[in-house]
Parts: structure tokens; sequence; C-alpha cells
């Protein structure tokens, strides 16, 4: 799984990604999610993200404009899906 944290590098999208990090390890999906931070403006654009932070997994944006706490991502994983069982493999 590719999850993704948009931004320019401002202390938000720097917390996010943090926040993401923490959110990837409670929610158990360990080393089968791969966190990275994405800086391109054009490749938000692509995704239609205007304001930063957001997040995104496979592709999909789950968040824009927000800085969520772990238990927030948490809460997107699950209502998208994403749990440790069907990510293992």
């Amino acid at each position: 799984m590719k999850i993704e944290v948009l931004g320019a590098g401002c202390k938000n999208c720097e917390d996010l990604y943090a926040n993401v990090r923490k959110a990837v390890e409670i929610a158990g999906l360990g080393d089968r999610a791969e966190v990275t931070k994405v800086s391109d403006v054009k490749y938000f654009f692509k995704l239609g993200v205007l304001v930063t932070p957001a997040l995104v997994v496979d592709g999909k944006v789950l968040s824009s404009a927000r800085l969520l706490a772990p238990e927030e991502i948490c809460n997107l994983f699950r209502q998208n899906g994403i749990n440790a069982e069907e990510t293992a493999g």
C-alpha cells in the first residue's frame, strides 16, 4: 500500500507525516505500508488537491487542508476498508 502526504514542507505537512507514521503503527499496517512525502505541486493538481496538507492512499485523496490526529487517520483507514488483514500478503 502506498500512502502519500502531500505538502510543501510546512509545519502542518510535517506534523501530518508524523501522525500518519503513528497511525500506520496503531492500525497494525507496519511494513506493509510505504509512507512518503510528496512536494511536487503539479502532482497535487493532478490529484485535485488545491490545499495541503493532504493524505493520499493508493492514489485516492482521503483528506486535504487538514492536520489529522493519528486517531482520525486510523478512522479514515477503517472507513476506506484499509486494515492489517487485507494488506497482509
